[in-house]
């Protein structure tokens, strides 16, 4: 069960695709060159390869454990790997200097952050949660409430969570039922219990920073009535704070992260602060969620590609037939290209994404209405594309893949959450066409489609485009995830024939010859999904 970190790919995209002159002509990126890059992605591989991954089998089997004071031991190797990864300076790559990132763009970011969730989702994940957290306060958090947190979490010896669901509203934030209520000493005092936390409590890090969404006394009903609350496990006087962990859930996958309810004031209340104004915590929550599932699709493209990689292996050895590994008979080597297109395809779409969210951020206004419009996109597509790569990689191992031993059967499981949370999939498909297309009338996508018109799919995507605009808003909703699909493989084709406009820019002929490969195959064997996508649209859209 080894794990190679897929730098050669991400490199390529780097050097010739998003092109290296324009990562280094990114504000503050005046020490950002090609050492530099080849740095970063060596020295982080060894860190998923020879530290995360080893544990990543054992950490499924192992689980963490929840004790009978409401602490939390997670597996073994946990904090061995931890320390590692918080000595080595990663938790900070993309954060501002300010604070003590290292100030790194996103695209370099992510093609770490790939290594890490490809080697082993489960610990990933608290990166993952504790970069959101940073996110929304270094986005809206005061002075002094960004001096006081953000070194230690950037610096990775706190860490951060994200507390939104509550058992009975789950997506339906407008359901949410925490109270914040007013103290004399300007804080507020936390009320109300949080579900699927993740590393909600954990022994990894020196302290917890809870980010939690709750309501104040005079709050209007429904969204509009939320607000957002710092709440640490450990308070400024060194005191544990009224928030406990009472349960962890036992999941399909991802067994050796904690997935935590939390009880916030099952006593005199937790002690929370105040982020930004009153009643716009939501809000303050979606500043970073494009980033956080623009994230979530990239852990879909890690966990194909570590499926991938396991199958390819399985099918180079495993005898059957004439004495033959099973690698070469045609139906297999067809599996394990239908992986490999689809992983490949997710990468490049997830790293220019990055990249958009690298340019939105020094102010670029088409950047940012290009991330807000491939959001949903990247999502949920790649971790779609997840399930089935990581059910083929099953496959590829025969019975022997629905034996646990083999550890094939850890990546479908681990793979499961990815297209439910951060919105399912079905609420990105909504986004999609009604925030990012109906709301905005068509514009981004229909400046997506003209910048790229002569390619392949197009005019299946246009002629679907025309049907949603003449759907009333039932219709519209019914074929919005067809609608999602389709664009996701029209895009995912576009994307690999772009890196066939520069492929002869690289020096290794072997990888030249399995991109090349890999964007034929998706062409003849992935692109013709359009049709079925848009013939189900076609059904189900509107009578003419």
């Amino acid at each position: 069960m080894t794990y190679t970190p897929p730098s050669t790919d991400q490199n390529f995209i780097l050097n010739h695709v998003i092109g290296l002159s324009a990562l280094e002509s990114l504000p503050n990126q005046d020490e950002l060159d090609g050492d530099l890059v080849d740095a970063v992605l060596e020295e982080a591989g060894k860190l998923a390869r020879d530290v995360l991954a080893p544990i990543n089998w054992s950490g499924d089997q192992d689980h963490a454990t929840r004790n009978d004071d409401g602490s939390v031991t997670t597996a073994r190797g946990w904090i061995d790997a931890y320390n590692a990864y918080r000595d080595g300076g990663w938790n900070s790559v993309p954060f501002s200097p300010d604070h003590g990132g290292q100030g790194l763009p996103w695209t370099l970011a992510f093609c770490v952050q790939e290594m890490w969730q490809g080697a082993n989702m489960s610990f990933g994940l608290c990166p993952l949660l504790n970069q959101g957290a940073i996110e929304a306060i270094e986005a809206h958090g005061s002075a002094e409430q960004k001096e006081f947190y953000l070194p230690n979490m950037i610096a990775g010896t706190w860490t951060g969570t994200m507390n939104l669901t509550e058992p009975q509203a789950g997506s339906d934030l407008a359901q949410i039922k925490s109270k914040a209520e007013p103290a004399d000493d300007g804080t507020y005092r936390i009320f109300g219990q949080k579900i699927f936390i993740t590393y909600g409590e954990h022994d990894l890090a020196d302290n917890i920073i809870h980010l939690v969404l709750a309501r104040l006394p005079d709050a209007p009903e429904g969204v509009k009535g939320i607000s957002l609350f710092i709440v640490p496990k450990i308070l400024e006087n060194g005191t544990r704070n009224d928030v406990t962990c009472t349960g962890i859930e036992h999941k399909m996958g991802i067994n050796a992260s904690p997935t935590c309810t939390m009880q916030f004031g099952d006593n005199d209340g937790a002690i929370g602060y105040l982020v930004g104004e009153a009643h716009q915590g939501l809000k303050y929550m979606f500043t970073m969620m494009n980033n956080a599932r623009l994230c979530v699709g990239l852990q879909g493209v890690a966990i194909s590609e570590r499926a991938t990689q396991h199958a390819t292996a399985y099918a180079s050895e495993r005898v059957q037939g004439n004495n033959l590994t099973i690698e070469n008979h045609p139906d297999i080597q067809r599996t394990i290209l239908t992986m490999d297109a689809l992983t490949q395809a997710g990468r490049a779409l997830t790293l220019e994404a990055a990249y958009n969210l690298d340019r939105a951020n020094a102010g670029d206004a088409d950047a940012q209405t290009f991330v807000n419009l491939m959001t949903p996109i990247v999502k949920s597509w790649c971790t779609d594309n997840a399930m089935e790569v990581t059910s083929l990689g099953v496959q590829i191992h025969g019975g022997m893949g629905f034996i646990e031993e083999t550890g094939a059967a850890q990546y479908m499981r681990d793979a499961r959450i990815l297209p439910i949370y951060e919105g399912t999939n079905g609420i990105q498909a909504l986004d999609l066409v009604f925030r990012k297309i109906m709301m905005d009338d068509s514009a981004a996508i229909q400046s997506w489609i003209a910048e790229h018109e002569n390619f392949e799919g197009i005019q299946l995507l246009k002629q679907c485009l025309a049907i949603l605009g003449k759907c009333n808003q039932k219709q519209a909703a019914y074929i919005a995830t067809p609608f999602l699909n389709l664009f996701g493989v029209v895009a995912g084709h576009i994307a690999l024939q772009k890196q066939m406009n520069v492929i002869d820019n690289h020096d290794n002929p072997d990888f030249i010859a399995q991109k090349k490969e890999i964007a034929e195959f998706y062409q003849k064997n992935m692109l013709p999904r359009a049709l079925t996508y848009s013939g189900i649209i076609m059904q189900n859209g509107p009578a003419e």
